[in-house]
């Protein structure tokens, strides 16, 4: 019984804050808790995601230690599961002898550098989706966060002034609880910067890795 009391005295609640909220306070909320479960699915998707192209980057050496260029192809995309490198190597195998179209009309060397570039293109795209949004979330969040507290101050000196009497336990409670709402922005903002920033240090050494394994590529074909 004095534990019921006691919390029904605590001014300074999330459950009170949720039962005096409007419509917009509850929205701000969703839309934090929407936010933060997108950036935490990214962040385990792409961490895992690198967490394998980091593992199969030995298998660059690997390829080039292989008795044949076809073995070689085999063996990096056995370990590159992800797709990652393997292409560069396989694509510019079948496209170095020319064809019978616009592209086949290149000269060798030209036609490999066309088909690392695509190459290079795609996996960029690919180990590069999704760290747009990490980065709008960790730049927004905090934002969001302080429109909350923002509009459940309003809110609050809003209902105070229809009350008449203005006392500092009546404002100091709803402020307080309004300023959760920034506390909410930092913590789904901190954990996404943090993944964008170790994400794109991953990504800027597998970029380099890409841009050797290419020239060395080209220098094999057009040699």
């Amino acid at each position: 019984m004095q534990d019921a009391l006691t919390l029904s005295d605590n001014h300074f609640s999330i459950a009170r804050y949720w039962q005096q909220g409007d419509a917009i306070s509850h929205a701000v909320a969703y839309l934090l808790l929407a936010m933060s479960l997108l950036s935490w699915f990214i962040l385990f998707a792409k961490a895992f995601s690198s967490w394998r192209v980091r593992r199969a980057a030995p298998a660059l050496d690997a390829f080039w230690a292989a008795p044949t260029l076809q073995d070689g192809i085999a063996l990096l995309t056995l370990a590159d599961r992800e797709g990652v490198y393997a292409p560069l190597a396989s694509e510019a195998l079948a496209h170095s002898a020319g064809g019978a179209n616009l592209a086949g009309e290149m000269n060798r060397e030209e036609q490999v550098v066309r088909v690392l570039r695509l190459q290079i293109n795609r996996a960029t795209h690919r180990i590069e989706s999704g760290l747009t949004v990490l980065a709008s979330i960790g730049a927004t969040a905090p934002f969001v966060g302080l429109l909350g507290t923002v509009w459940g101050i309003y809110h609050a000196l809003a209902n105070v002034s229809t009350a008449g009497t203005v006392q500092i336990d009546k404002i100091a409670g709803p402020v307080g609880e309004a300023l959760i709402m920034t506390g909410f922005g930092l913590v789904v903002a901190i954990p996404a910067v943090l993944a964008y920033n170790t994400l794109n240090r991953l990504n800027r050494i597998t970029m380099s890795e890409l841009d050797g394994f290419a020239h060395d590529l080209q220098s094999y074909f057009t040699k």
